[in-house]
């Protein structure tokens, strides 16, 4: 199935998704990715507001490249999910309706995935221009700093994206490899 969403995302919006949907996202995406995380994990440890609201929010693991002349932002490929998994439960739990990445991810994203009505998104890895060019905004919003690695709000129109991981557990990474076995035999 094929879906258009437009952020902020709640609950009922992504109930419907299942693994290996796509999904046409619009909206308004933030960036961060690893170091990015960490400064958020310790505003959240001294009781700090992270730099924008989770609640409802889609999240890319990108470190975009530099824009050129007339163009918004550079190549916007994925980067490996799996290395914000340690800081990923606690900001599902406190409102994150999506991440949008490449890569596996740990059981216990997983866990927080379901528990928490999100879902995890594929951004196609080394096609940056094609991610890029859904990206018709973009502001530094925080530790600006980090270079490619600093928090950016994009505003995106129909990003493609595949649902990897849905809100009912199902995880593409194991469903996708079983489907093409069936298949075969």
């Amino acid at each position: 199935m094929e879906y258009k969403l437009t952020t902020p995302l709640t609950r009922e919006m992504l109930a419907p998704l299942r693994a290996g949907d796509t999904v046409l996202l619009s909206g308004v995406v933030y960036t961060a990715r690893d170091a990015a995380h960490g400064r958020m994990a310790e505003l959240l440890d001294k009781g700090e507001a992270l730099p924008f609201d989770v609640k409802g929010a889609a999240v890319y693991y990108v470190g975009p490249t530099p824009e050129r002349p007339g163009t918004v932002i550079g190549a916007a490929g994925p980067t490996t999910a799996g290395r914000m998994d340690a800081y990923t439960p606690r900001l599902l739990d406190l409102g994150l309706a999506c991440m949008i990445g490449k890569g596996k991810r740990s059981e216990a994203v997983k866990e927080a995935v379901v528990r928490n009505g999100a879902v995890y998104l594929a951004a196609i890895g080394g096609a940056g221009a094609l991610m890029a060019g859904s990206v018709k905004q973009l502001d530094v919003i925080a530790w600006p700093d980090l270079g490619c690695e600093a928090v950016r709000r994009l505003v995106v129109e129909n990003m493609p994206l595949t649902v990897l991981l849905d809100p009912v557990g199902g995880d593409l990474y194991q469903s996708g490899p079983d489907a093409y076995l069936a298949a075969v035999k």
